[in-house]
Parts: structure tokens; sequence; C-alpha cells
């Protein structure tokens, strides 16, 4: 490959790393084009992108980047295929979701998620419970509603505590 060739991808890496807030690395060895081509539309569908990558253009990237992810270097071997994201959680639930129906590949080697460095296919249940931005949104608005819905059940009820109170009062005169 030209050198040429290998700096456009460096940058176009580059542009991803920014335009996107999150993405996992993972290796896909063991899978067959059938397969492959399953977790490609499964990704369109979840707004995934996925693409191969050469690991030394990826540490290029990587380093170009103004963000650190030396911790992420030691994952640059073998097969690598990076999926980027909007939603951070939304890859490790495909990931695990893939691995249950099918055989351990996927295979998660790293990933950068909500601002933090995650290395090593055991951290794929903690990506599972990170909760996107509109799950955070719901529990807060359910957290809001709740004491509201008590002090309205107890005004609903109120009108027979109101009238109950009268009546002490009233026997109390």
């Amino acid at each position: 490959m030209k050198k040429e060739v290998k700096d456009t991808i460096i940058v176009e890496l580059g542009e991803k790393l920014k335009a996107y807030p999150h993405f996992y690395l993972v290796d896909l060895t063991g899978l067959n084009a059938g397969q492959t081509n399953e977790l490609r539309e499964k990704c369109f569908k979840s707004e995934i992108k996925l693409l191969m990558v050469k690991n030394k253009l990826l540490h290029k990237a990587f380093e170009a980047s103004e963000i650190d992810f030396s911790p992420l270097y030691e994952c640059l071997k073998g097969n690598t295929a990076v999926m980027f994201t909007q939603t951070a959680n939304v890859p490790a639930k495909l990931i695990k979701e893939y691995k249950t129906k099918k055989a351990e590949v996927p295979a998660l080697k790293g990933a950068y998620a909500e601002e933090s460095i995650f290395v090593g296919a055991d951290k794929l249940d903690e990506l599972v419970a990170i909760k996107s931005k509109n799950e955070l949104i719901a529990d807060v608005v359910a957290l809001l509603q709740s004491p509201i819905k008590n002090v309205v059940s107890g005004l609903n009820a109120g009108g027979k505590i109101h009238g109950l109170l009268d009546a002490i009062a009233e026997r109390n005169k």
C-alpha cells in the first residue's frame, strides 16, 4: 500500500474518532463470510459503523488524536474491527447477544465509551450496564414523577381524610 493511501486512511480514521464519541475494538476471527455479513447487517440496523482496520494505521490515528488512547495500544494485535457508535452500550449489547447465539466471536478487545477506556473481554458486562443518555433521562423523569404521584394520590384520598377530620372536629366542639 502506498504512503499516500495510508495517510488518507489514517486521516479518515481520525475523523471517525472525532465524529463518534464511542468505539469498540473487536476480533472477528472465526466468523465465516455469511456470519460476518449477518453481523454487519445487525450493526447497520443498530446504527453502528463496522470497519476492518490495519492495526498500524489505527495506532497512528490514535497517536494523532487529541485523546490519549495509549491503554488501547495493547489491543492492536491480530485481526481488529472497529465498531463506531453514538450510543455507548449498543455495541456491547449486540456483541453479548451475538455471542450467546453463536460462539465466542466477536471477542471484545477494548473500548472507548463515556470518556473511559475498557481493555479486555471481561469488561463486556460493564459496558452493557452503561446507560445511554435517553435511559438516564427516563430514569430521572421517573424519579421526579414518583413524589408527584404520591401527592396526587394523597390529594385524591384527601376528600375522605378531610371529611374524617371535619367529623372529629365537630365532635370535639
